[in-house]
C-alpha cells in the first residue's frame, strides 16, 4: 500500500466514524447547545465541512469551482468558523447539513485520489489564510485527519449528552 492510499484510507475512516456517531442521533436533537459542551452537532457538521474544505482540497489543489457553485462556503465558513454555536442555530435544516457534508467528504476523497506520493511534500497551494498547522500537503492531509477525528470526541460529547452514549456494538460481562 502506497503512503497516499494510506491516508485516503485513514481519511474515509474518519468520515466513517463521523457519520457513524452522527446518523443514531434523532434530527430534532442537532440544534441543541448543551452547556457543558456549547457546541452543537449541527455547528460541528458545518464546521467539518468547512474545514474539510480547507484542509483536504483548498490547500491541496486550490479553490474547486463545482464546490463554490454547490455550497455556501462563505456563509458556512461565517456560520461554522467565525461565530460561535449559538449564532448559527437555524441558519441551516440540519438534513442540508448532513448531505453537504456527505458531498464534502466525497469530493475530499475524489481530490485526494488524484495525487500521488511524490507530490506530498510539496508545498501548500497558497491561499488568503495560512494553513494553521502544515506547509506541505502531507501534513495538511494528515492535519485533516487528525481534526476530524477531534471533533468526533466532541461529536461523542454532544451525543451522550442531547442522546445516549455511542454503542460500539461491546457487550461487557457483569
Amino acid at each position: 500500500m502506497t503512503e497516499i492510499q494510506m491516508l485516503i484510507n485513514q481519511t474515509a475512516n474518519a468520515y466513517q466514524w463521523t457519520n457513524k456517531l452522527v446518523d443514531p442521533v434523532p434530527l430534532d436533537k442537532w440544534s441543541i447547545i448543551p452547556p457543558i459542551v456549547e457546541s452543537s452537532i449541527d455547528w460541528q457538521l458545518g464546521h467539518l465541512i468547512i474545514s474539510q474544505y480547507f484542509h483536504s482540497i483548498m490547500v491541496i489543489q486550490g479553490h474547486q469551482m463545482d464546490i463554490l457553485q454547490q455550497l455556501p462556503i462563505r456563509d458556512y465558513s461565517e456560520w461554522f468558523t467565525v461565530s460561535g454555536p449559538s449564532l448559527s442555530v437555524g441558519k441551516v435544516d440540519s438534513v442540508k447539513l448532513i448531505a453537504d457534508l456527505h458531498f464534502m467528504q466525497q469530493k475530499s476523497l475524489a481530490i485526494l485520489a488524484t495525487l500521488e506520493t511524490s507530490e506530498l511534500d510539496n508545498p501548500l497551494e497558497p491561499t488568503p489564510t495560512p494553513h494553521p498547522i502544515a506547509t506541505t500537503k502531507r501534513e495538511a492531509v494528515d492535519w485533516n485527519i487528525k481534526h476530524t477525528m477531534y471533533h468526533c470526541g466532541q461529536i461523542g460529547l454532544i451525543k451522550r449528552v442531547v442522546d445516549e452514549r455511542h454503542d460500539f456494538g461491546l457487550r461487557l460481562a457483569r
